[in-house]
């Protein structure tokens, strides 16, 4: 049975977008990674940052997990500064690290977004799912999530229930 993992990158830690992620959590009976638990530097074209918590952390990623679910808050129509600076690092295992990179080939990858109304922006997965492809991951979908009232709205909790189905 595939394992999921939710990666949490967001400035608040406890906001809305840690609920998803607990709303998947729980019925996926899956583990929710914080990045903001690890020390993680921006990209470096000079690797000085090869001591940091980016690449022991990618190792049980990928050693434990098929399925990586990515879960962002919207800021200023994109990804959070924290999931970006993720994505960024990636670029670590296309080159000092690619045995290691080469090993996401086959994992599947979910988008979640969270944001303040109804409405999601569009081409907000783009850089998830072209991020998928070049990797070799399969790219199995995004959801778009929003909170009412303290509870994740009912339309966008169907689509999780859904996704839930989904990777099981």
């Amino acid at each position: 049975m595939p394992s999921p993992i939710i990666i949490l990158g967001t400035s608040r830690s406890k906001g809305n977008t840690r609920l998803v992620a607990e709303f998947l959590a729980e019925r996926l009976n899956c583990d929710i990674l914080d990045l903001n638990d690890y020390a993680i530097s921006y990209y470096d074209y000079e690797h000085r940052n090869e001591g940091d918590d980016f690449l022991p952390l990618m190792e049980r990623i990928i050693a434990n997990y098929d399925i990586l679910i990515f879960a962002t808050p919207v800021y200023w129509y994109s990804m959070s500064a924290v999931m970006k600076t993720f994505f960024d690092r990636l670029s670590d295992l296309l080159t000092i690290r690619k045995p290691l990179g080469r090993q996401l080939r086959g994992k599947e990858m979910v988008a979640i977004s969270v944001g303040y109304d109804d409405e999601t922006v569009e081409g907000l997965d783009m850089p998830f799912r072209e991020s998928a492809n070049y990797l070799g991951m399969t790219y199995l979908r995004h959801v778009y999530a929003w909170v009412e009232d303290g509870k994740i709205a009912a339309a966008p909790a169907e689509q999780l229930l859904a996704l839930c189905d989904q990777v099981r």
